[in-house]
């Protein structure tokens, strides 16, 4: 029994504000509990202020709300700001000395707050946390579960309590980065570290219990395990417990395996407050006050003189040879591939010199590192020899590096391949495995399988695992154009919504256009690719779930429960906002979505609001401002100028006011059990607007819309602006987004007379049909439905 570092030895190929005046001490320790509460009744709320200054490295000022003292450490739980960026966060901090609190653990870590952000405990039991402007950022989604208080425990977990004094929800159920005295990391959770001191999001480290002990791993994809601490016994004796990892007083304790003999890590014992947090760097740290200051007094995940390094210790592609960062060196003939992002700073690790490329990939080939190890082997393909392994690396241009790993006969072996290259070590090859990795470089192979042009590489599943996952496509989520969408549980227990789509032809070119266009990139409002799966004819796509579901069954009211505010509203418009900006101006190749419609804006939990569907999507070069391509999308969201076929970014922008449109009014933009004269809602916008009654359209459903008219009137301008006949009118996304946070105006001289397509009438394969057997049509001028 013990822990282990996941490395292996390669012979390598490598394929690869301001604060005017300091903060007095907060409070003598005795005054605090007369201050503060332990607990809070129902209908209570609490505004971020400026809070005090604590002493500590971290620039921070905190904000109580609940303090509870012990004999030992106290615990608080508020607001914990950071000074200069003014971002915050509702949170539990542990402390021995008043001054000097750590952070234990938090709400919103990806989505900080502002100051006059308000926490409350609703009187039907919901905790809530909204931004200054309104903004719900986070929620314990406990409404009617008879919750009666809110209680700060005496070992820092916060808890929602019931009449009869049972808990609802606890923050110990949902951790962080750090566990406390008296926690216990159960099945399913799991510790993930920050990007960086300052920065709280959620990085790249995280730690799991396993039922064989727990594994630390870099969230790549598929997750690289760095660290595993196994038992001796094969199974859990109490199989009813089910994997943990209990943080006491001493020491870390697992489950007693079929051994008999329990497991645990010992620790040294708290004389004062302690703590674990798993770090930036992948380190698992111990920290207990020692006046006058926070001392690490252990690292839970130790390396042997032998093992590879943490990930990332030298960056992507770096090499660590004796502590010392470097690149990988040059080829048998002397050139060199890569070199360093920062020669002042080698540990920040490497580049090439000319990026990897999927539309390159006939020049890849390999360069052999030699006595290099990697801190994590799987087998992607077992008993094979090196040949086949070089060219299945160079076959998949998704494939960053390969590692070989063969034990006495050096002709067979395990294939490792890698989509990214973390920190390798030279040397340490002694009573080590030995084997080859390759590292991807240019020269000549030939692209052969499709799927080899998926960039960033998500998963890849079978498709027994996602019928397995999805109780043989049992729980149908909705249907699309391709298919459907049903629930589905993998094996890590992470909710997914798998979409199986349906046909030949076209079917492949959307699930190419799919994972080839965000297969790769990550926005918070943008829908997540977990996955894929392309076996034989099964085509499918594994996405993030999001279980508020999409965007037009709340503002068509199908449901007269599901009626959105006015704040949540304009929420939702900034995100997809968001989303369509980072798509047109920062990806590294433009992405036209060119079919953004209500039905593809799914919401989170939060009511965050993701773009989905990306399988009409089409990818062009920084450089083009416009693109030839066949009319793809949906009727009634089509920008007038998809007749002539040269379209822009614009047509995005079209739809996107199109949308807007919908949310304010709360009705589809085509209705055909309307009359005549107000089947479309452009036509019913332009009159209105000549009329100077624009408030008749807006959504009747929602007081609050009517309570803020003035804010909704002036979105009703951003949707115009969006809705201009001439594209070159219209403005960016990345304009429209500084109109919605305010640093920008609307455009004054708008006009009306909007334009739209004939296909608002035809069905879309109509459309194509005229587009191709006919010279370019000017758009109609809008006056009813043609």
């Amino acid at each position: 029994m013990g822990g282990h570092w996941v490395g292996y030895c390669y012979s390598s190929l490598v394929f690869s504000f301001l604060i005017i005046s300091p903060f007095p001490s907060i409070y003598a320790k005795t005054q605090l509990s007369q201050l503060y509460p332990s607990y809070a009744n129902l209908s209570s709320s609490w505004a971020n202020s400026v809070g005090h200054r604590a002493k500590s490295s971290d620039w921070v000022t905190v904000n109580p709300i609940l303090v509870r003292e012990t004999s030992g450490p106290g615990f608080f739980c508020g607001f914990y700001c950071h000074f200069e960026s003014n971002s915050c966060l509702f949170a539990v901090l542990i402390f021995q000395d008043e001054d000097h609190p750590q952070l234990v653990w938090s709400a919103n870590r990806n989505n900080p707050v502002k100051l006059n952000a308000t926490l409350e405990l609703t009187e039907q039991g919901d905790l809530i946390l909204s931004d200054a402007d309104g903004t719900l950022v986070w929620s314990t989604d406990t409404s009617g579960k008879n919750v009666s208080g809110l209680n700060l425990t005496e070992t820092g977990d916060l808890v929602l309590f019931n009449t009869e004094n049972s808990a609802v929800w606890e923050s110990f159920h949902h951790p962080t980065d750090s566990l406390v005295v008296g926690q216990s990391l159960l099945d399913g959770m799991k510790l993930t570290a920050s990007i960086s001191d300052s920065n709280w999001t959620e990085g790249l480290f995280s730690i799991l219990p396993t039922t064989h002990g727990f594994v630390a791993q870099l969230e790549s994809n598929p997750p690289q395990l760095y660290y595993e601490f196994k038992s001796k016994g094969s199974r859990i004796l109490n199989r009813s417990v089910g994997a943990f990892i209990s943080y006491n007083n001493g020491s870390l304790r697992l489950p007693t395996y079929d051994d008999g003999h329990p497991s645990f890590i010992p620790i040294p014992i708290a004389g004062s407050a302690q703590y674990m947090k798993l770090e930036a760097d992948g380190h698992l740290r111990v920290y207990e006050w020692k006046k006058p200051t926070w001392t690490a007094v252990d690292d839970l995940l130790k390396r042997k003189k032998d093992e590879g390094g943490y990930p990332l210790e030298c960056g992507r592609y770096g090499i660590c040879s004796q502590g010392q960062c470097s690149c990988p060196l040059a080829s048998t003939n002397g050139t060199s591939y890569f070199r360093p992002i920062n020669k002042k700073q080698p540990n920040l690790g490497c580049s090439a010199f000319r990026p990897i490329s999927c539309h390159l990939s006939q020049y890849h080939t390999l360069l052999e590192l030699q006595h290099t190890e990697y801190f994590t082997f799987r087998a992607d393909i077992q008993n094979t020899d090196i040949q086949t392994c070089k060219k299945a690396c160079l076959k998949n241009c998704s494939c960053k590096a390969a590692l070989f790993n063969h034990t006495s006969n050096i002709s067979i072996g395990d294939c490792c391949l890698l989509s990214e290259m973390e920190t390798g070590d030279v040397g340490n090859m002694i009573g080590k495995r030995t084997g080859h990795a390759r590292m991807r470089r240019h020269s000549l192979e030939v692209e052969e399988d499709y799927l080899d042009w998926v960039q960033g590489m998500p998963t890849r599943f079978s498709y027994h695992e996602l019928k397995a996952s999805t109780k043989n496509f049992s729980c149908k989520l909705g249907e699309g154009g391709f298919g459907m969408v049903f629930e589905g549980i993998l094996s890590n227990g992470m909710k997914v919504a798998v979409k199986r789509l349906e046909g030949f032809g076209q079917v492949k070119k959307s699930f190419l256009a799919e994972v080839e266009t965000i297969g790769n990139i990550h926005h918070v409002n943008l829908v997540r690719l977990i996955g894929f799966c392309a076996e034989k004819s099964h085509r499918l796509l594994v996405y993030e779930y999001m279980c508020n579901g999409s965007l037009d069954k709340w503002i068509f009211h199908r449901n007269k429960d599901l009626t959105l505010g006015w704040q949540s509203r304009k929420k939702i418009i900034l995100d997809i906002a968001k989303g369509l900006a980072y798509l047109h101006e920062d990806c590294r190749q433009k992405i036209f979505h060119l079919d953004i419609k209500p039905q593809n804006i799914l919401l989170d939990k939060y009511f965050r609001a993701k773009v989905s569907d990306f399988g009409m999507s089409k990818l062009i070069d920084k450089d083009q401002s416009q693109v030839v391509t066949k009319m793809r999308g949906t009727p009634g969201y089509l920008a007038p100028e998809w007749l002539s076929s040269v379209i822009t970014e614009k047509v995005d922008v079209y739809s996107f006011g199109v949308v807007v449109l919908e949310i304010l009014c709360g009705r589809r933009n085509i209705d055909r059990s309307q009359p005549e004269e107000d089947m479309h809602l452009l036509s019913i916008f332009k009159r209105k607007a000549e009329e100077e009654q624009l408030a008749d359209i807006i959504d009747k459903h929602s007081e609050d819309m009517e309570e803020h008219g003035e804010e909704v009137m002036e979105m009703t301008r951003v949707a115009a602006w969006c809705l201009q006949s001439d594209y070159a009118k219209r403005p960016s996304m990345s304009v429209v987004v500084k109109v919605l946070e305010g640093s920008v105006g609307v455009e004054i001289n708008l006009d009306y007379s909007f334009s739209y397509s004939p296909l608002s009438g035809k069905s879309l394969a109509q459309g194509y049909k005229a587009a191709s057997a006919s010279p370019p049509l000017l758009p109609w001028t809008l006056s009813g439905p043609r």
